[in-house]
């Protein structure tokens, strides 16, 4: 249907339809120079921005953020509540130091080995895991992750026990080791961080994301359209552990080990608050998340030890020392005030702005019509 008036055309084109891919460009820019500039942000950053303490937390920044990333792929996109993602963070850090240790591999056969290694584990567990949907799926997973943290506990001659392992420096570069390499490690976490956005990004926008997000709606609509959940599940499920599993490798890289904290469900648990915090669904809001749950899980730290707090009374003194009972707080604030998270407010924001200019609009094309405006520039209106 063709309706003609006098007032511009509200046919949709694609005007800012790369808007996001170059404002991310831009973004991935200013952090690769980030660590050549002199910036400082009080209370947030620990110092200038080209200093090792601060370069090394921007990097943790960065590998929970990917971390965040991955689980979200899986919660937000195939609708699958895990609590055993961290098998796979784990199974990258401690996959390298095995590979780099006892198989005595340079350093990018041991990351080639050590993500076969956890694409392996996600597809023996994974497997396992969904035959079982909801709750069921959530318990099976957490048993793996435990099942998996108790076997790194329990073998000291090979994973170190509790004490943890520690990265061989020996197999790895001069450029990727010390302090004084920090911002070569930084700039190798931005590269894990591009990397798992654009495997996550290429899923959502994929026939397999698409089948993913349908049986994420309704599973039994999927099988009687003659088609697999299960196997679309599964592929999802074993690229989201082979992202978590090179989050991992930059972690053993970055923090020169790891421990068993790396595989048990406390992290899978921490990431899925960072996923909530950024908002469910949403790719830049898990980065957000997992950016901003890190700097605070550190900030607030020395915080919680500052002197102003420790002259407080007893009654406030006590759980405001803290930090996780100030990462708790914040987070109940957020599920209470903001549902959909962060991208998912600024997202509902933006929607109902537009709700309202296209309402708008369509009241000007009705008094247009009512006073019979036929000016000689005309538009069509497609609907």
């Amino acid at each position: 249907m063709t309706v003609t008036t006098g007032v511009p055309a509200l046919v949709p084109g694609r005007k800012g339809a790369y808007l996001p891919f170059a404002a991310g460009a831009v973004l991935v820019i200013v952090m690769a120079v980030l660590p050549l500039l002199n910036i400082q942000i009080p209370g947030v950053l620990p110092g200038p921005t080209y200093t090792p303490g601060t370069l090394a937390l921007l990097s943790l920044c960065m590998v929970f953020a990917a971390v965040a990333l991955s689980y979200n792929l899986l919660l937000g996109t195939a609708g699958m509540l895990s609590f055993g993602h961290a098998l796979y963070f784990g199974a990258g850090a401690y996959g390298l130091g095995i590979g780099l240790k006892y198989l005595g591999v340079p350093l990018f056969p041991g990351v080639f080995i050590a993500l076969i290694g956890g694409l392996l584990i996600a597809l023996m567990t994974g497997a396992v895991a969904m035959r079982v949907a909801g709750i069921p799926f959530a318990m099976v997973t957490l048993a793996f992750a435990q099942a998996g943290s108790v076997l790194v506990r329990r073998n000291q001659q090979i994973t170190g026990g509790e004490e943890g392992m520690r990265l061989p420096t020996d197999q790895v570069p001069d450029w990727l080791v010390g302090v004084v390499n920090t911002r070569n490690l930084y700039w190798f976490t931005l590269v894990v961080l591009v990397v798992v956005y654009l495997v996550v990004l290429w899923v959502d926008r994929s026939r397999l994301g698409h089948l993913a997000e349908a049986t994420r709606e309704n599973e039994l609509r999927v099988r009687v359209l003659g088609m697999s959940p299960y196997a679309a599940k599964l592929v999802v499920f074993l690229v989201a552990a082979g992202c978590a599993s090179l989050s991992g490798i930059a972690y053993m890289l970055l923090q020169s080990g790891t421990q068993p904290s790396a595989v048990g469900a406390d992290l899978t648990i921490t990431v899925l608050v960072m996923v909530v915090l950024g908002g469910v669904g949403f790719r830049w809001g898990a980065i957000l998340g997992g950016v901003l749950y890190t700097i605070l899980d550190q900030r607030l730290t020395v915080l919680a030890r500052s002197e102003w707090i420790a002259g407080l009374p007893d009654v406030l003194r006590i759980p405001l020392s803290e930090p996780l009972f100030l990462l708790g707080v914040l987070f109940i604030l957020v599920v209470m005030f903001l549902p959909g998270g962060i991208a998912g407010t600024v997202d509902a924001a933006i929607r109902r702005r537009r709700g309202e200019r296209t309402r708008t609009q369509l009241r000007r094309l009705d008094d247009a019509e009512d006073a019979g405006a036929g000016a000689p520039e005309q538009a069509e209106v497609r609907v």
